[in-house]
């Protein structure tokens, strides 16, 4: 099954829908689904093997994406924030290429280019459309470059049935109530990005497309487009609710707002609550899921925020990512790589036919199809699955391995103290020792920080170092860059 069938079957069954909303300007299910067969018929006549975006979210994305999965070519979106020369690179990678960026100017070489307006035009136009579909499943339909933050990035590849499984395992089609509408604020080159369109487009819900988030705007946009569903990270999260903080009335702010789904960093539990607290009548979701995994993996469902903010022993759930999908199977192993009991700390493996796990053409999976995410984090007797970090974050001291997220969470828990962020640093006595980076809102000194961990952790755990910044360094997909902090030290 190929991914645009996704797009065909909304344009039959609600062709009149809208489905992309974007400054102002509507596009209906039909509209999209003909744009893309004549953005197909282009990239099949050029003659490139790639198509690629250079962009921020605008209906050229989800174009570029069914029109590149019906000519039967890989669609690479590129992130707009790096550097040109980390861009010429990975370009050059992708070559021939079909290039779209906002611009009509172009300052990389590829084949063929084209400006998003003129992209637009031409497909929105009554030119020519493919003729014939791309079919094969297992083609590659998205392939993505990682951040390349320990080397040179790798292009994970996804291929349709990867793809297609997610969206069957997790989405109802026409799932959507025709007033139904979701802000799409993620990057259009992250998995969460690729994997709103798919979900919008088969559940016919309309996107209320983004380019650049900022939350005084993300929170009009909400009110002026009765958006009623939204994806956020958590660094979105707490500065929408800074904002949220000042309105009379959050009912007014958001009238229509039925649903926030997170995800892409740790949330602390102190942000949760706040949000919990503020929109009480608003359905929150925490997904977990990896660019190799087609998204979504694991979910922490509205009823298991509702059991946790009102049940002091289950409290600690809010700090999970909930349970595994029905059709993934999750396991925590250690460095030996074998299962663990619940409770014990390791590295998360993770099946199932939405699972990639395949870079530049190598797969990665094991003998029996198991991919090591480099995540590290234990489940609990429930199957609840907590995060600690990535798997090379852990700090080793004197042998010991200390998860930094224990630390953090600890600390999230004083009112002085809005985030937090330990590292290993080196140590010629222990190898690595832990030092800490705090962003405090009242004053608290280094020796209050190390007695409270003291009192409450191992005093293996107190940070020798100790420095106070006004904020932590974000992507923005809200992962802590945890080697910026390592570099402060």
């Amino acid at each position: 099954m190929n991914i645009a069938l996704l797009l065909q079957m909304a344009s039959e069954a609600c062709p009149d829908r809208v489905a992309i909303t974007f400054e102002g300007q509507h596009y209906d299910n039909q509209s999209l689904y003909e744009a893309a067969e004549r953005a197909a018929a282009m990239f099949q006549s050029s003659g490139c093997r790639f198509i690629s975006v250079l962009d921020t979210s605008s209906p050229a994305a989800p174009i570029a994406l069914m029109g590149a999965a019906m000519a039967g070519l890989p669609y690479v979106p590129l992130n707009y924030r790096l550097t040109v020369e980390q861009l010429t690179g990975l370009i050059e990678r992708i070559q021939p290429a079909f290039l779209i960026t906002e611009s009509t100017d172009c300052n990389y070489s590829v084949s063929q280019h084209m400006g998003r307006n003129d992209f637009l035009a031409a497909a929105m136009s009554d030119g020519p459309k493919i003729e014939a579909w791309h079919e094969d499943p297992s083609s590659v339909a998205v392939q993505l470059f990682t951040s390349g933050t320990t080397g040179t990035p790798k292009a994970a590849l996804l291929r349709h049935e990867h793809l297609v499984s997610y969206i069957l395992g997790s989405v109802e089609f026409m799932g959507a109530d025709p007033d139904e509408a979701t802000l799409v604020s993620v990057p259009p080159y992250h998995i969460a990005g690729i994997s709103a369109v798919m979900s919008s487009i088969y559940a016919c819900r309309r996107q209320v497309q983004l380019a650049n988030f900022e939350p005084t705007l993300w929170v009009e946009l909400c009110r002026t487009e009765a958006v009623t569903n939204a994806f956020v990270v958590p660094t979105m999260l707490t500065r929408i609710i800074d904002v949220l903080e000042q309105e009379a009335s959050v009912a007014d702010a958001f009238p229509a707002l039925k649903s926030i789904a997170y995800g892409g960093g740790k949330m602390p539990i102190p942000v949760i609550e706040r949000a919990l607290a503020l929109m009480p009548h608003v359905n929150f979701t925490n997904a977990y899921g990896l660019t190799e995994t087609s998204s979504t993996i694991t979910l922490l469902d509205p009823d298991d925020h509702r059991e946790a903010i009102s049940d002091p022993a289950l409290r600690p759930r809010l700090g999970s990512v909930g349970k595994a999908l029905p059709a993934i199977e999750l396991e925590i192993r250690d460095e030996d790589g074998l299962a663990v009991s619940a409770g014990t700390p390791g590295e998360i493996y993770v099946r199932g036919p939405q699972v990639s796990g395949e870079y530049d053409g190598k797969s990665v999976l094991d003998s029996e199809g198991w991919f090591p995410t480099r995540d590290a984090g234990y489940l609990d007797e429930g199957g609840y699955l907590f995060l600690s970090g990535r798997a090379d974050d852990v700090i080793v001291r004197g042998g010991e391995n200390i998860s930094p997220g224990e630390i953090e969470d600890l600390l999230l828990e004083r009112d002085e103290i809005v985030d937090a962020a330990a590292v290993g640093v080196a140590s010629e006595e222990w190898g690595e020792s832990v030092a800490l980076a705090v962003v405090v809102k009242s004053a608290v000194t280094d020796t209050e920080i190390k007695d409270y961990i003291r009192e409450h952790l191992r005093s293996s755990r107190v940070p020798e170092k100790v420095l106070v910044v006004e904020e932590l360094p974000y992507n923005e997909t809200g992962k802590l860059l945890r080697r910026v902090v390592r570099e402060w030290f």
